[in-house]
């Protein structure tokens, strides 16, 4: 495999953080030539560490109830990380075993990717995984946790709740959009063996390849689908469909090398923190498993992290047009650091830039052709068709993105389903078709419904006559008219980049 650069960038950054922090209670030493990062992690606030051992000491002493010190420092931390941004958090010793289970993708559980509510009050579903338990039971991105086996989430410690040995039930208290008031989804864990890589051939010659999820063979497992594909196909493939929807992220690097795969040069995504060490490029190597076979990227408002980051890397090398919703917007990079005792610190350190430069942070990656979810009679009220507020940039206390606030934004809707399939198919075997499609829809249908109302006057000889025909002619003809106002959905024509600065 291809990749611009060996080490992850989540372990490459462990060691200087590591180091960072047990230099941080160290003063700084005369005649040293040490760096501004290292001066910044030396200096201690002693002024703010008296008031806190104060606030320690009358929780200690004052508190209704005896607090246990040790639990009472772990809140403590977890409060200093829970206001920091939404992504970064406090492992205990086993929360980071489940954690680092769930990236090499077995684990015991309902198979969701969480994220906890500055709030402490509920969970939200970033995104059901393929073919796990929550999958199956019907819960959706977008959906908030509220109970777990009708206890609070803020009265539950861990962080990993939905953990349990397989065969377990655990019910779930949800709100949904769309839903008048909450309702329980029962579900029975099993072993969650992550398939992170599915394939199928759409039609001969154009193959699909489904990445639910980014792990430690992801990259590897890619290779082998699109090998399998060329062989069904005849050694080569016309095209490809890359479905990256719902996918919630994972290891930066596994999405490198996918990117990497698919790219003859070209820069794939870069990082900046705020100290040296939390920055990197990386940068594909000559070949292409394709061969240039043109490819369509399908994504929804669950695509988040890596995937958008696959998602950037090929669209802004004109590699791969991106057809869907806009991403969730999650542009940064989180460091796991190990401490002494088995603990964790996951820790946003970076942001991510696409090969133009571009940040990702609360705004996504606009697609080049935009879907809108499919409404099906009777369901309009079952499923949450546009979910406004589901987006990075809707999260409380999250990280301001470069680009945000500007006019016109809109979070991104879920595409659940085969339809969107269909439509990326389309778009990959004739480019533009979709665009094509949605443009003329209000211009075409305007237009002539100016002409008909002319052509009528042309005929005086038969007014006493026509005149009571003239008009029921004339409404039908002004029907479609209202029908062609409501279709300026497909706006997004002003976003295509398909060749984009590399």
């Amino acid at each position: 495999m291809r990749v611009a650069r060996s080490a992850t960038l989540l372990l490459a950054l462990v060691p200087a953080l590591s180091w960072a922090q047990q230099t941080a209670p160290v003063p700084e030493r005369a005649g040293d030539a040490a760096s501004a990062e290292e001066a910044v992690t030396s200096r201690v606030p002693l002024e703010e560490i008296r008031r806190y051992v104060g606030v320690y000491n009358a929780v200690r002493a004052a508190y209704v109830e005896p607090v246990d010190d040790k639990k009472l420092m772990q809140s403590a931390i977890r409060g200093l990380l829970l206001d920091l941004d939404p992504h970064s958090t406090y492992f205990d010793k086993e929360d980071a075993e489940a954690f680092d289970e769930q990236a090499e993708g077995a684990y015991e559980g309902i198979g969701v990717e969480l994220q906890q509510q500055p709030d402490n009050s509920s969970l939200k579903v970033i995104s059901p995984i393929d073919d796990t338990p929550a999958a199956k039971a019907g819960i959706l991105a977008g959906d908030l946790i509220i109970a777990i086996d009708g206890k609070p989430i803020s009265a539950i410690e861990a962080t990993e709740p939905l953990r349990g040995k397989a065969g377990s039930k655990v019910v779930l208290t949800i709100v949904r959009e769309g839903k008048p008031k909450p309702f329980d989804v029962p579900i029975t864990r099993e072993t969650i063996r992550v398939t992170s890589v599915r394939s199928r051939m759409l039609e001969p010659g154009y193959g699909y390849i489904r990445l639910s999820t980014f792990q430690a063979d992801t990259g590897a497992d890619f290779q082998k689908h699109v090998a399998q594909l060329q062989q069904q196909a005849g050694g080569t493939l016309k095209g490809l469909v890359l479905d990256l929807r719902s996918n919630p992220g994972g290891l930066l690097t596994a999405a490198v090398q996918v990117a990497d795969d698919l790219l003859d040069k070209g820069n794939i995504v870069s990082t900046r923190g705020r100290i040296s060490i939390s920055d990197a490029r990386f940068d594909a190597t000559p070949g292409d498993l394709l061969k240039g076979a043109p490819v369509v990227v399908l994504t929804d408002a669950g695509s988040a992290s890596a995937s958008e980051v696959l998602a950037g890397a090929l669209r802004d090398n004109g590699r791969a047009r991106v057809v869907g919703s806009r991403t969730f917007g999650k542009g940064s990079v989180q460091t796991v650091l190990p401490l002494d005792n088995g603990d964790s610190v996951k820790l946003t350190t970076a942001r991510y830039y696409t090969p133009s430069g571009k940040s990702i942070q609360a705004t996504g990656i606009v697609p080049d052709v935009v879907l809108l979810p499919e409404k099906k009679p009777g369901e309009q009220d079952e499923l949450p068709a546009s979910l406004s507020d589901y987006s990075e940039a809707t999260l409380p206390g999250h990280l301001r993105g470069d680009d945000e606030g500007v006019e016109g934004y809109q979070a991104g809707d879920v595409l659940p389903g085969d339809g969107p399939i269909k439509d990326a198919l389309a778009e990959l075997k004739q480019p533009g078709s979709l665009a094509a499609k949605q443009k003329p829809v209000a211009p075409a249908v305007g237009r002539p419904t100016q002409k008909p109302e002319q052509k009528p006057e042309p005929k005086p000889e038969a007014k006493p006559e026509a005149k009571p025909e003239a008009k029921p002619e004339a409404k039908p003809e002004a029907k479609p008219e209202a029908k062609s106002e409501p279709e300026p959905k497909p706006e997004p024509k002003p976003e295509p980049k398909p060749e984009p600065k590399p």
